[in-house]
Formats: C-alpha cells, structure tokens, sequence
C-alpha cells in the first residue's frame, strides 16, 4: 500500500468478529473490501495454529498484554490478554465453544436489541457451526472422567453442550479445532478464500483514526499505512478494549472526556467506554495423587455449570476443569504450586460489577485505562457467587470418584474456610476469563445510553456499524468466542440489507 487507497467496505480489525464479516462481504457482494489487521498473519504459523501452544502467546508479540487499574476489591495485577494476530482472540485463546444461552439472548431483545433474540440468532449460529469445525473432547483423561463423574455424584446430570439447552449439568466441552489445530475464524473463514480479487487484508497495520466528513459520515481511515476510503460504509471489528479507543481517538464519545485528553469531539456518545463487562474468575487448585495423563487437547476438558442463587431461573456459576495448575496468580501471593496439579475455576456468568474504559491520551499508540471495578456491584452479589463457588469446587473433589486423585489443596489450602476468608482469597487471588465486553453497547435507537442501534449503526454518525463483543448489550453466561463470530454473520447480512433466508447456512457461498 502507498499513499491512498479505496474500497467499498473497510473493516478495522481482522479478529474474531472482524475476520467474519471481511470473508462474507467479499464473498456476497460484488464489492471491494478491505480488511485491516494490527498483527501478523496466522498463516503456516504453528505457534497459532496448534491448539496446545495457547498458553506460551501469552505476553508475545501476538498478545496485546493489557494491563487494569488499580482495583478496590479485586486482583489488581491481573493482565487482560488480547489477541494481536489475524483471527484474534480466536487465534489466542483455548478454544472452547459454545452458543450462548437462550436465557441471555432474550434478555438482549428485551434491551432494545430487537432481532438479537434467540429466534434472530440460530441461522447464523447455524452458519457458523457449518463453517467452523467443533468437536466434542473425547473423555480419554481419566483425572477429568473422575471430575465428571464426582459432579454426576453430587447431583448434576451429564450434559451435551451445545445439542441441548444450557441448564445445572457437567460435561465434556467442545472446541473449535481440528485434530488439534484451531478452526479461528480466520482460518474458518478467511484461509479457504486464498487471494480472492476484491478482498484485500492488511496485516501489521495499526488503525489511527476513522475519517468522518463534514456531514458526520465514516468516509474511511488514517492507519500506519496511509489513508484508507470507504465509499459505502466503515465496520469497526477490534473488540472490547480497542473499539471504542478508536471511536473516542476519532472525536466518537463522551464529550468531556475527549476535552481532557485533546481530542476533539465530533459526536457527543457519552455511553462509549462504559458498562465495561467481564466473567471474573476465581480458582481452587490440588496437588494430584498421582501423575496426571498428557492427554489433553489444551488444558480445560469438561465444566459444570450450577445454580447457587435460589431465585434464578438458569444458571449462575460455571466451572472450567483443568489438568494443570493454573497458578498464574495464586503464586504471585505465595500459594505453592505443583507438577502433577489439577484446579477448578468458578466464574461468576453475569456478573453485576461494571467498569469502564477510557484514552490515557490522545496518542493512537497508548494503550487505554481499563478499570474493571470487580467485586464492587452495591449488593454484593458477585462475591457470594464466587465464594459459594469455591465452596462448590471443594464439596465435588470430596466425592468417591475424585477424592482418590487429591494429595493436598494447595489454594487456598486447608486453613482458609470461614466466608469472609474465601471471599478474601477468591478476589485477591481472582484472575479474569477474558471475555471484556459491552463498551459499545447495543440497544433502541432512542435509549441515550447505547453506542449502536440493533442494526449494529453508531448512533449519530452515518456509514459506521461497530461489530464485536464491545456491543453485548449484557453478559453471555459462556465463552463468547462463537458468539462475537455469530455477531459477524450477522453484520454482513446487515450491511447487505439481506436476511438469514438468503445465504447458504452451511458454507460460504462460491
């Protein structure tokens, strides 16, 4: 690229979401697209591509590695991994798939999302489950078979995630790969297209700002490269935490804030940057009796899902089992570790804290103020759920069926029983699933707190759709990873002005 250049569609941010609605564009509309990607690319490269690796991209040069603020209740050194890298989180992450719960999806029509309700979604769940290959984990690792069947023991059924509706069960999880190497969305999506004519993809080009004219309308971009234009309309796909930084850096957002920081204000949306969502974690950790198989596909087998507040209709807690000691943070705080480990990590699925986000300045290079605020919801709510949970964890390893792999509980440890030490434990020590979201929320087009509208449109300003996980309206109680490229489907029947009637729902048409 030298100097300009044009397009029909231009979308900034080649990740989960970004990389779906790129391929769908060019493959439906007779269209120029291009598709810009701060990272590298994901091609012939087997430190992304094979699925066990997930855990040493950590602080790469294909992880952001952001970093929160401070927190008042909560782990303050907890890093937030963001996938720099064609295919994004979903060529970072460990893969675990999932649909979100009915229950969520209507809670979203419910907001203000019309058409984001369970019925609006299937066919485009559908596509990409046609698109991207999922399989089941086959129960060879007889540590997380003694899991299963010790939560079967406590009470919770045997359940098939994803063939059935989510509800209090255990499980083998599914994961998008293939004989171990990860179906991304990039490579779903955008490997099987090859060097098609009217889809360009930038790597290794950092998005500045987005050009809007004198009438308030996306007309493109400034990257690292050069200018981008646009002549019909500008997607922004960068996730969570860069979403909305690029709409403030380009005059999008709260009006004062953009004054603090020298930006200046082109359309005052003062909800960019809030309701900043997450699924905070907790985790209780054993040394194993005995060796554990090297049979894992990328460390997290099964999980339990359960109930703990008597007032809700669905699930409220959710477990991922893993092979290993996850001691990221345990061991910081002086927790011992061990080789031979297996941990149990409780999530809280909706959370009721809410943060924020913000621009440190008005430098593109900067990265943004992140501060979660976990465990400060005014009734406290997420600290019981997560404390019920390790409580949970330690009534399910007591069970015939895993109490026989226990040598010792190494976190946190024998001594810490009473509630109020749980909870202190469980938040000082509590690390993040990474699923940010909700900074750029979708809701009614008359609701002033929203960033988009259900078509997916920034509010007030023309030809500019956001499409990633910044737009949940609320909290998926699961991985969201199959969501954000749900999310993608449907966008570009959105920009298209089709609906999920007209594209194959099985593959991408040819």
């Amino acid at each position: 690229m030298d100097g300009k250049l044009s397009c029909d569609y231009l979308v900034l941010g080649g990740g989960t979401a970004g990389a779906v609605v790129a391929a769908r564009l060019a493959e439906e509309a007779d269209a120029e697209v291009v598709l810009v990607e701060a990272g590298p690319s994901d091609e012939g490269d087997w430190r992304i591509l094979e699925l066990w690796n997930w855990p040493n991209l950590l602080g790469t040069r294909f992880d952001y590695d952001y970093t929160i603020e401070p927190q008042e209740r909560g782990n303050s050194l907890i890093r937030h991994s963001r996938g720099k890298v064609l295919g994004g989180c979903s060529s970072h992450n460990s893969a675990i798939a999932f649909r979100a719960p009915e229950h969520d999806l209507r809670i979203w029509e419910r907001s203000g999302a019309a058409g984001w309700g369970p019925e609006g979604t299937r066919p485009y769940y559908e596509r990409v489950f046609g698109r991207v290959h999922v399989e089941t984990i086959p129960p060879d690792n007889t540590c997380t078979a003694a899991f299963v069947e010790a939560a079967r023991q406590a009470g919770f059924p045997l359940l098939r995630f994803n063939e059935e509706e989510l509800r209090e069960g255990v499980g083998w999880l599914q994961i998008n790969a293939r004989a171990g190497i990860r179906q991304s969305s990039s490579v779903a999506y955008l490997h099987p297209l090859g060097r098609l004519s009217n889809l360009t993809v930038l790597t290794e080009t950092r998005v500045l700002r987005i050009l809007l004219d004198d009438g308030g309308e996306a007309v493109g971009a400034e990257t690292s490269r050069g200018v981008i234009e646009a002549r019909s309309e500008v997607i922004v796909c960068c996730g969570a935490f860069d979403s909305p930084k690029l709409l403030m850096l380009s005059g999008i957002g709260p009006r004062e804030h953009l004054r603090e920081v020298g930006v200046p204000c082109r359309v005052e949306l003062p909800g960019v940057g809030e309701h900043l969502l997450d699924h905070p974690e907790g985790v209780v950790i054993w040394e194993a009796s005995r060796p554990i198989p090297p049979i894992s596909r990328q460390g997290w087998e099964a999980a339990l899902f359960a109930r703990i507040d008597p007032d809700s209709e669905v699930p409220d807690l959710m477990f991922h089992f893993g092979t290993s000691a996850f001691d990221m943070n345990t061991s910081q705080l002086g927790y011992p570790s061990a080789e031979h480990a297996f941990s149990l990590t409780p999530n809280v699925m909706r959370a009721r804290s809410e943060g924020f986000l913000r621009l440190r300045s008005a430098d593109p290079s900067a990265p943004p103020v992140i501060d979660f605020r976990y465990f400060t919801d005014p009734d406290g709510y997420d600290d019981w759920i997560m404390t019920e949970g390790v409580k949970l964890a330690r009534a399910i390893v007591e069970q015939p069926a895993l109490r026989p792999w226990v040598k010792r509980e190494l976190a946190p440890g024998p001594n810490v029983r009473g509630d109020e030490q749980i909870s202190e434990y469980a938040r000082r020590s509590a690390n993040t699933v990474y699923h940010p979201a909700g900074t750029c929320r979708m809701g009614a087009p008359d609701d002033p707190a929203a960033v988009v509208d259900p078509q997916l449109r920034v509010r007030g300003v023309g030809r500019l759709r956001v499409a990633d996980a910044s737009i949940f309206p609320t909290m998926i109680g699961t991985n969201p990873c199959i969501t954000c490229m749900m999310i993608g489907e449907k966008c570009a029947d959105l920009v298209l002005g089709a609906d999920a009637g007209t594209l194959a729902p099985r593959e991408l048409v040819r």
